[in-house]
């Protein structure tokens, strides 16, 4: 399992649409286990609903952990969308 540790950025956090956008990018790697951890729980990333309920505002921190073919190669390209602001102006 690769992990890496990253800022929440967007002013918004992490609501409907940058969910959308993150389970868009997990989808494409069905044969990988994605694990979020964060000061406000654990979630199995298979569902926008779980991702939402951890209500990730900017400035959290959290560990994105994957297990699977190219875990190191996916797990960066997760966080790399969950360390953006998704369009949104900061």
């Amino acid at each position: 399992m690769f992990c890496k540790n990253i800022k929440i950025i967007n002013k918004d956090g992490i609501h409907c649409r940058p969910s959308s956008i993150i389970m868009q990018k997990v989808q494409e790697y069905p044969d990988c286990l994605f694990i979020i951890e964060s000061s406000k729980g654990e979630i199995d990333l298979s569902s926008i609903l779980g991702l939402i309920s951890l209500g990730l505002e900017c400035g959290d921190s959290v560990s994105i952990k994957v297990e699977g073919p190219e875990e190191e190669k996916v797990c960066e390209e997760i966080a790399d969308i969950f360390s953006t602001n998704f369009g949104f102006k900061s």
